[in-house]
């Protein structure tokens, strides 16, 4: 799907969340990479094969 130079990560590849985005709505709270993997504010994503990858956002620290 990726037509840059050099290309973008992957859907598959551990680094997949820096492809480029090609539709952002900060509005919605999502964006599309170019790879094809929505990515969600809450740090969630829903990969092109239907795959749910969970928010990993940072837990709190207790002081």
């Amino acid at each position: 799907m990726c037509a840059h130079t050099p290309p973008c990560p992957t859907a598959e590849a551990p680094d997949r969340e820096a492809a480029r985005p090609i539709a952002h709505h900060p509005e919605q709270g999502w964006s599309l990479l170019c790879n094809g993997v929505l990515t969600f504010e809450d740090t969630g994503e829903l990969l092109p094969d239907g795959r749910i990858v969970a928010p990993r956002r940072p837990l709190a620290v207790a002081t």
